[in-house]
């Protein structure tokens, strides 16, 4: 039976006080860490799905830890069941009601919101969600493959990234506008996925991550190239926190 391995690191970066990302990896939750050194997941792959999401609670919004842990917690809940694209966009609708909700019940809450960026495998397809800027990309020999969207306006020539968002859950998108991006691939044994936040895609361009992201065939492999990503962007600022999962399918 296949396997999928997840290689998980999140990280404060230099410049912000705290951690406002969070991961759901299958039925765990990792939610406001900061560590240096990755943890590895390994799920079976058949009928139930597996998923794994990023979660980046927008930096300066009140409740940003608080949305994208929640987020991660639902997901994680409920991601065993994430086997359609209908599925998929019913659970990404729960948590936005969800954190609309939880703003809506305490005011201090109002505007929480979250980007999420994803995946739900199953034995049979491969399930890319996101809402807002947080990432998901193919790893190719030659440069990543972006599969997700971006919520974000047109960049002007010469500009690389943006801060602005026109789409998350929660926060100033309403709760009958949510409009999730989903995509559904198949399996391909021996893939290999990145889902990031912008902590990491913003200061290093992805077409610098190919030195370290090289295939390798084993667990310290996937570690080695999710530490190197962090480390490259530390050396770049570390403006924003940093999340990385790597997602590779084993036969």
């Amino acid at each position: 039976m296949p396997v999928v391995a997840v290689s998980v690191l999140s990280h404060t970066g230099v410049v912000r006080s705290h951690n406002e990302d969070s991961v759901a990896v299958g039925p765990w939750t990792l939610c406001a860490t900061a560590t240096d050194s990755p943890q590895t997941f390994y799920f079976p792959l058949g009928d139930s799905a597996v998923t794994v999401a990023v979660a980046d609670g927008l930096g300066g919004h009140p409740g940003g830890d608080l949305a994208s842990s929640l987020t991660a917690g639902q997901l994680a809940a409920t991601g065993t069941e994430l086997t359609d694209e209908q599925s998929v966009t019913e659970a990404l609708q729960a948590c936005h009601t969800a954190l609309h909700d939880a703003a809506d019940a305490d005011p201090t809450l109002a505007g929480m919101s979250t980007t999420v960026a994803g995946l739900a495998l199953t034995g049979d397809s491969v399930l890319v969600f996101n809402v807002g800027d947080s990432r998901v990309y193919e790893l190719t020999d030659a440069e990543p493959r972006l599969l997700s969207t971006d919520d974000s306006p047109p960049l002007a020539p010469g500009q690389r990234t943006t801060h602005l968002v026109t789409s998350v859950l929660g926060g100033a998108t309403p709760r009958d506008a949510l409009r999730p991006h989903v995509t559904s691939l198949p399996v391909r044994p021996g893939a290999r996925y990145l889902l990031c936040t912008d902590g990491l895609s913003d200061p290093v361009p992805p077409e610098e991550w190919a030195a370290v992201t090289a295939d390798g065939d084993a667990e310290d492999d996937d570690q080695h190239a999710v530490v190197e990503l962090w480390r490259a962007a530390i050396r770049a600022g570390g403006p924003d926190n940093i999340t990385i999962a790597l997602v590779r399918i084993d036969d």
